[in-house]
């Protein structure tokens, strides 16, 4: 038997690709174990609401511990903007995604955004766009996660 170092490496690159693919996938899912899972919905302008949604996350945490919650806060509509770089808020959601919060940014409502811009607008760089937010909701509850709308 002829030893075939071209497909050996290949077989081993392909292995390879396949542990990381699944690695990220664990990686972006690092909560799935978490014994309370929650997803806050923001979909309003107003700052007393972005407010009270980062409020509720940090009172989550408090509660139950980091390990023990996974908290995905979802912006969507007028919700979007507690998500833009230049938000008062920017320093709290720092604080938070550095808890293990994760940020999803509604990319239905950014391009409509964009266009009434004309450019679009910078995201928080903790944001994660995600195709649609109410989509992201019903992927989380069908996960789940309770949706709670402080």
């Amino acid at each position: 038997m002829r030893f075939n170092l071209s497909k050996l490496l290949l077989t081993v690159m392909f292995t390879a690709a396949i542990f990381a693919q699944h690695n990220r996938a664990m990686a972006a899912d690092d909560h799935s174990m978490a014994d309370t899972k929650v997803v806050l919905q923001i979909s309003d302008n107003d700052p007393t609401k972005q407010t009270l949604v980062l409020n509720v996350a940090g009172n989550l945490l408090k509660h139950y511990g980091q390990d023990q919650v996974a908290i995905e806060i979802v912006a969507f509509g007028p919700g979007l903007r507690l998500l833009f770089a230049d938000n008062t808020n920017v320093n709290r959601i720092k604080a938070l995604a550095g808890s293990g919060v994760k940020f999803s940014a509604c990319e239905n409502t950014l391009t409509n955004v964009t266009k009434l811009l004309g450019h679009e607008p910078a995201l928080n760089p903790n944001a994660v766009k995600v195709s649609a937010g109410v989509v992201r909701i019903i992927q989380l509850e069908s996960q789940g996660y309770k949706l709670i709308k402080p």
